[in-house]
This record gives structure tokens, sequence and C-alpha cells, in this order.
């Protein structure tokens, strides 16, 4: 008989109340019934059974099971400890849907924040999940049966089921949990060249004297290069970032996730680009200031109100000159363009030496993937400074580091020239300098030479009257010889095609994966996907990745104890590319640390 009654189903107009009189206060669709014995009057069998033998345990994500289609069901324990009650809903399980008017005390129920996604965290509620990929992810029973491990539930443990139910529902919260946190998130870690890593360093100047002449005769510093998104340029190139919601894009919710991962990173110096001017004066500069940061700002010269920043801790370094760099020129037709870029000379803390330098480089060049000759001129023009800033006073140059956005993919010649020092453009297309486009429109070839020789800069990438300093240098000539021997250098330039620059820089990342292949990438959105951005350092004799010839033209050296890995295109497509809910640029931030290597 008690089967029959179970058996009812739910379009049963009478609800099993077959001879029953008047429902009790509070719950119209339970009824008295005439029990034996004078009994005093109860619920309907057909729902006084249902917290004891319906709810069986047939399924670990459905508490519940009928017939008809039920997505979810919850224990109302906090309420009817006496009683569970299951919840049938349509297959459109929206959020928007209100619970029937019987369900539990209301009055309490309304206060609290009712969004489904709150509710299945804090709730033993489960919404199957039909694209569950990981096996981390699977209901309880389902990862039994693929373990091996049969269900063998048996009336005698039915005792247990109530602790079942809740380790099952805390387990379902759990996995929700981890699923939101890891919503647009991205996991990277950092890959060691030295044993002697930052966390180690930190460990030991905790149990070592930072005045002793060991300590002071190491000098170990990260240096971050992050283009973060001038949020004009983001709103004049829209379409690039159709992937991406709405409110994701809006300065006021980007600005506090860029600085989260700053501050989570906790670089010594910070290059970025695409710096808005009105943020960098009202939000930037005073939350970086917070941090313990000195800030120099270098502002494009044109209409687009955004440039470069870096930003140095005075904990570990002084600021000894700053030289902001500007590419456009009135004069030059070529030079049209409103890029810069920034040099700084900071000199270490707690150094041994007092005349310790490093010179740190920051620029954004030139987008456009036609105008090769304007991006080798810029840079040009930015060696030039560098090796101006960084001369030292034996004709060598401090240890330098340049980091930017340029445009430029691995392997073209732009890139070339920056690592090897020297580049034959002759007979090179315009549009193949920086390998932006596979296959660029227009076979324009690069004049020789590139620039006018009213620049001022030659083709070793000094300013002229630097270069005839260096060369005459020691030397007693008289005036006559001087100007002769000057036109004989102004001669040879201008049937060169050979740039060149005097120092041996390496990459601090490989930009290929090695185990793959697979190119690393530095931004993402909606066109594109590639390298762009990059640190490069003077290495020392003795680093992984130092060029030939180092030791001839810089005092010492960087050597590359670390770095940030880099991400695939695949693995930011995984979290929606750039900008997302956590990375709220479209490029990566880049970061290495380095040691500073006396000569």
């Amino acid at each position: 008989q008690r089967r029959a009654e179970l058996a009812l189903s739910w379009n049963d107009p009478l609800w099993g109340r077959r001879g029953c009189a008047e429902p009790i206060a509070g719950l119209p669709w339970a009824v008295p019934a005439p029990g034996p014995a004078g009994r005093p009057p109860m619920l309907a069998r057909h729902v006084q059974r249902l917290g004891r033998d319906c709810i069986a345990h047939w399924n670990g994500s459905q508490i519940f099971t009928l017939n008809n289609p039920v997505y979810s069901c919850m224990r109302w324990a906090g309420h009817y400890p006496w009683a569970s009650f299951p919840l049938p809903v349509p297959a459109d399980s929206s959020a928007n849907w209100r619970l029937p008017p019987f369900f539990g005390p209301w009055r309490q129920f309304q206060n609290c924040n009712w969004q489904l996604d709150n509710f299945i965290q804090s709730s033993c509620f489960h919404l199957p999940n039909p694209s569950m990929k990981s096996e981390g992810e699977e209901p309880l029973t389902k990862k039994r049966r693929l373990s091996g491990q049969h269900d063998t539930s048996t009336p005698e443990k039915e005792t247990n089921f109530s602790a079942q139910k809740e380790a099952l529902c805390l387990s379902v919260a759990r996995n929700e949990e981890k699923r939101s946190s890891k919503k647009g998130t991205i996991k990277r870690h950092w890959e060691y060249f030295c044993q002697h890593s930052r966390t180690m360093e930190i460990i030991e100047n905790k149990e070592t004297d930072q005045s002793s002449t060991e300590s002071e005769a190491k000098f170990d510093f990260t240096v971050m290069s992050y283009n973060i998104l001038s949020q004009n340029l983001l709103e004049d190139n829209s379409h690039l970032y159709r992937h991406c919601r709405q409110r994701l894009l809006i300065w006021t919710y980007r600005f506090p996730n860029i600085l989260q991962e700053i501050k989570q990173l906790d670089a010594d110096v910070l290059c970025l680009q695409e710096v808005q001017e009105d943020h960098y004066r009202t939000e930037i500069k005073s939350s970086l200031e917070s941090l313990g940061y000195h800030c120099e700002y270098k502002m494009r010269t044109g209409r687009k109100p955004d440039g470069c920043a870096i930003c140095f801790k005075t904990s570990k370094f002084s600021l000894i000159s700053s030289n902001p760099v500007e590419f456009f020129r009135h004069d030059i037709p070529l030079l049209d363009r409103d890029n810069v870029g920034l040099v700084l000379l900071l000199q270490p803390r707690f150094h041994c030496k007092t005349n310790a330098a490093i010179c740190i480089a920051n620029t954004h060049l030139l987008y456009n993937p036609r105008r090769g000759d304007i991006k080798l001129t810029q840079l040009a023009i930015l060696l030039a400074e560098i090796a101006s800033v960084a001369a030292q006073k034996d004709g060598a140059f401090c240890p330098i580091i340049i980091c930017g956005d340029f445009n430029s993919v691995p392997g073209s010649p732009l890139y070339r020239f920056i690592k090897e020092g020297k580049l034959n453009y002759e007979g090179l297309a315009i549009g193949k300098v920086s390998g932006q486009e596979q296959f660029p429109r227009g076979q324009r070839i690069l004049s020789i030479p590139i620039w006018p020789k009213k620049l001022g800069i030659s083709q070793s990438c000094v300013y002229e009257i630097k270069q005839q300093q260096q060369e005459n240098a020691g030397e007693k000539l008289e005036e006559g010889k001087v100007d002769k021997a000057q036109e004989i250098v102004i001669t040879s330039e201008k049937v060169s095609s050979k740039l060149q620059h005097h120092f041996k820089l390496s990459s601090v990342y490989s930009h290929y994966f090695p185990e793959t292949g697979i190119p690393e990438v530095t931004t993402c959105h909606s066109r594109s996907a590639v390298t762009v951005d990059y640190i490069f350092y003077s290495a020392a004799n003795d680093d992984p990745a130092a060029q030939p010839g180092a030791e001839d033209s810089c005092c010492g050296g960087l050597k590359l104890l670390g770095r940030l890995a880099l991400l695939t295109e695949k693995d930011l497509w995984t979290v929606n590319g750039l900008p997302n809910e956590n990375n709220s640029s479209d490029h990566l931030p880049l970061l290495a640390e380095f040691r500073l290597i006396e000569r």
C-alpha cells in the first residue's frame, strides 16, 4: 500500500489526499488523516514518507529522482529538520524563477541575496553541469563508477545518508567555488636560471646583516615591462575588444586590477607604456607612490594623451638623471609621429661601489606595420640617447636594460638589429622591418640612408658629436686634419647600408616554448596574438644568455636569475583572451630578476 501511494504522480489532483478533510495551517497542501488508535492528525503519507523512503541515494548529483525532469533539490533542514522537500524546476534553469509559496518561511528567505550562483555555493543545492570536462568536477557517484567502485547503497546504510548528503553538498560548494575563483585567471609560474632565487635572497637577508661586505657585493632586483592599455586608445580601437564584455572595459573596473597586478608582482622597477596622462596625474602616480615608488613620466607629443613611465622603489635605487626622448621632428618629414621614450640612470643602494649605475630605458615604438623606416629611426634615436646616458669615463657603458612595446615580432629585422647589434638593410622592404604582417602590402624599399644627416645621429646609432669626440679622444690633431677626418666619416656613412650599435643585448624571453616550439604571446585581442613586448639587457660574461663580445663593451653586466613565464595563445583564449575579468590590459606584464655583476 505504501508503494502504491508513493507511486502517485505529480499530476494527481488530490496529491494522495483521499478521504482527507481540512489542511493544516500554513501547509495548504498537507492535510490531516484519520489515523489508527487515536493517533493525532498527520501529513499525507505521500508527503510524510518523502523525507525517509523516497529520497534514496541513487545518484550523488541528484538527491531526488522521478520520471519528471528534476534538475535540483534542496534540504531545508534549517527550518524543517524532519522533512526534505524536493524542488522540481523546469528545464530552463534560469536565475529568475521564484520559489513556490509553500516553500519555507518566506519572510526570512526574502531578505537574503537571491542569486542562483550565490545560492549554489552557500547551500545544499546542485545543478548538474553538462559541460564538466575534468574528473575533478565529476559528481561523486560518477567518480566511483570511473574508478571501478560500485554504488552499493543498502537499507542498512541509510542512517549515514544525512552525513553523506552534507559531504556531497560541501564538495559541490567547493567545486563551484573553485570554478568561480578560477574563472578569468591565468596561471603563470616563475622560471629560475640560478639556484640563488629571490626567495632565497629574502631568507638570507633576514639571517644576515645588510652591512656585511658579502651581502653588499650582491645586488638583486626585478624589472617589469607592462603596457597597461590607455583608456583613450581602447575606446578609439573598440573593434579590437569585441570579445570582451563592456563592463570589463571601463577604467574604474580596469585600474584596480592593474594596480593589484603591480602589487602582487612587486617589481623594483616598473616600465609602463600607454599611461594616460590624466589617469597618471589623478590616480596612477599617487597609488604607486604609496607603494614606495618614485615616478618619472613622459607624455606623447601629439594629440594622444598617453606616454611612458618608469617607476622605481626608493628603497632600492636613487635617481641620477632622467632623460625624456621625443621622436617627433618638425623639420624632418620622416619623423612626423608622436611616439616617445624615457631613459633613466639609477644608482643602486646598499652597494659597495658608490659610482655603480644602471641605465633603464622604456619606449613604445610606432605601431604601423608598413612604416618600418620610422620604426628603425625611432629606435636609432633611443639607442643614441642610451649611449649618451650610459657612457662611463673609461669609454665603456654601465649595465643597460631596455623595456617596451616595440611593435615588432621575434626574428624580424628590427628585432635582430637590437639583439645582434647590426643590420644590413639594403633591399629590405619597409613593410618587412617589423614582421607584423606575413604578406605586407607594397614593395617600397628602405632608402639609403634611412634618415637624413640633419637628424644628427650616425649609422652607429650615436649622436655624431659624441662619436667624433670618441674618435678623437686622446689624440692631438690639427684643426684642418680634424675637419678632413669628419668629412671622410660623413662621406662613408652616406653610402653605407649597415646599421650598428655598441650594446651587446640579450632578450629575457626565448619567445618559443622549448618543449613544443609553440610561440609565446605578450598581447592577445580580437585581431591577433603575438609577442611585441620585450626586456633586453646587457648580459654579464657568466650569464647563460650572454652575447659574444659582451666584455668588450659593458662595465660588468647583468645576470638573469629568473623570469615570469609567458603563455600561449591557446592558454589566453581559455580565459577569453585579453582583457578579461582579472587581467585588464590587452598585454601581459613581463617580469625578470637580475643580479648586478661588477667588472
